[in-house]
């Protein structure tokens, strides 16, 4: 009878050594919510970084050819419009006490 009850207990032990656990039935429910919440932020992030790329790329690509921005900032220059990069005006940008105040690099 003891030897029954051995091979028995030694048999019921297997079944469950060998038996496959799905981690996500295992009742962790706390930890468990935390990571799939966690993991479905990284996704949406990793996902929407990826649209931004995709849509940016597809702007700059459209049409290389296209040379419309050159043609605006010449015809603001022929009204008149000063050129900001200049080498005066940033001596002259960056001697400006209000602009400097502004950025908090001086007191008031």
């Amino acid at each position: 009878m003891f030897k029954k009850l051995a091979q028995k207990l030694h048999s019921e032990k297997l079944k469950r050594s060998n038996a496959a656990i799905n981690p996500l039935e295992v009742d962790f429910d706390d930890r468990k919510k935390e990571f799939l919440n966690k993991l479905t932020k990284n996704t949406v992030n990793m996902y929407e970084r990826q649209h931004d790329i995709k849509n940016f790329s597809k702007l700059v690509l459209s049409d290389p050819e296209n040379q419309s921005h050159n043609d605006i900032v010449d015809e603001l220059f022929s009204k008149g419009i000063i050129d900001p990069l200049e080498d005066e005006k940033l001596l002259k940008l960056s001697d400006n006490s209000r602009f400097l105040r502004d950025l908090g690099l001086l007191d008031y």
